[in-house]
């Protein structure tokens, strides 16, 4: 305990002031309010979470996207102030977790090339992150015209391989390829945790990514059921290969069930279903963000010092974001403020 405790007493010192920069419940009914993304930027700049990239934002000259790129930059920086203050156990950790911005950065490449964009790649913004952080280069991926140049842009990196065996097997579809690299994404860092951490953090993220993970495979498992209508045998083939809480047998039985309704009975009886029920008001992507809350909050009260006050921070960062880019969209909808509300469903801190 006394190792960990001088050993992440910097980044837990690092990690507090970075937290109280997150946005209160107050300050999201205040955003709802805002009647345009002029005003969203405004409110924005005076905020210390978003001032550093905000400032640099003309409310008079702001292009669509332009405050998204802003808040993605927000988190890139927030990533790159805690590995300053990590020791070596840290960034193992953090390397491993950057592997989600990559697998994020492919697949907006994927989309571009697949929907054949008028202007391709958006990306320079990214390139000072990725080409710090990253062996993946914002240059050649700018430099793809299709998705073979996209798949030869990557040769070095670990996401090659993967890529470009369905290229031999000459697959034509972005859902082969967006299955392919979330599945790759998965496994692989399913793998790497033995190699990268030990000990408590090891067993912290163990529990993390298994639990995501189950969470991911009932997700999938439910939407196949309900608007797809997949077999068994699809199904199986869109699925991680891994169960953390979920039995093999309790596995087999919710992806072999007759219908929905079953695999919502089924639901009840798992690890997950005790708390938390699958219905009209309650939808697999909410459930997952409620569990995995819970989850790191947890984590970090009984463990401060170790990887989950890095993982708790980053996850209630990315949330933050994904709500104000949504509160955004409602906005230039002009959707009410309690409407607004409504949608982003609070705040998640």
């Amino acid at each position: 305990m006394m190792g960990n405790l001088l050993a992440y007493s910097g980044i837990v010192a690092k990690v507090s002031g970075m937290q109280a920069k997150l946005l209160t419940q107050k300050e999201f009914e205040e955003i709802a309010e805002l009647r345009n993304v002029v005003d969203v930027v405004s409110y924005l700049k005076e905020k210390p979470g978003y001032a550093v990239e905000f400032q640099e934002l003309d409310e008079n000259k702001l292009h669509r996207g332009d405050v998204e790129k802003m808040l993605t930059l927000s988190l890139y920086r927030s990533y790159s102030s805690l590995y300053s203050f990590s020791g070596m156990e840290q960034k193992r950790f953090l390397n491993l977790y950057l592997k989600r911005y990559e697998v994020e950065l492919i697949n907006y490449c994927l989309r571009i090339i697949f929907n054949h964009s008028a202007q391709p790649f958006d990306l320079t913004y990214k390139k000072p992150f990725f080409d710090r952080y990253s062996k993946i280069s914002i240059d050649r991926l700018i430099a793809a015209e299709d998705i073979s140049g996209l798949i030869d842009a990557l040769e070095g990196t670990d996401y090659y391989i993967p890529l470009n065996r369905l290229r031999e097997a000459q697959a034509h579809t972005l859902y082969d390829f967006d299955l392919a690299l979330n599945l790759y994404y998965y496994t692989a860092i399913w793998k790497m945790r033995k190699k990268l951490l030990k000990g408590k953090e090891l067993e912290i993220f163990t529990k993390d990514v298994g639990y995501k993970i189950d969470l991911m495979n009932l997700q999938w498992i439910y939407r196949a059921k309900k608007y797809y209508n997949m077999s068994p045998a699809d199904i199986y083939e869109i699925l991680i290969p891994v169960q953390y809480k979920l039995r093999p047998e309790m596995f087999r039985n919710l992806v072999e069930a007759a219908t929905l309704e079953e695999v919502i009975t089924l639901f009840r009886s798992t690890p997950y279903g005790v708390h938390y029920d699958l219905d009209d008001n309650i939808k697999p992507e909410q459930m997952g963000k409620e569990i995995l809350k819970k989850l790191y909050l947890t984590d970090r009260r009984k463990n401060p010092y170790s990887i989950a006050t890095i993982n708790t921070y980053l996850f209630l960062k990315e949330q933050e974001i994904d709500k104000l880019t949504s509160a955004l969209e409602c906005i230039r909808y002009g959707y009410s403020a309690s409407e607004v509300l409504a949608h982003i469903g609070g705040v998640m801190k």
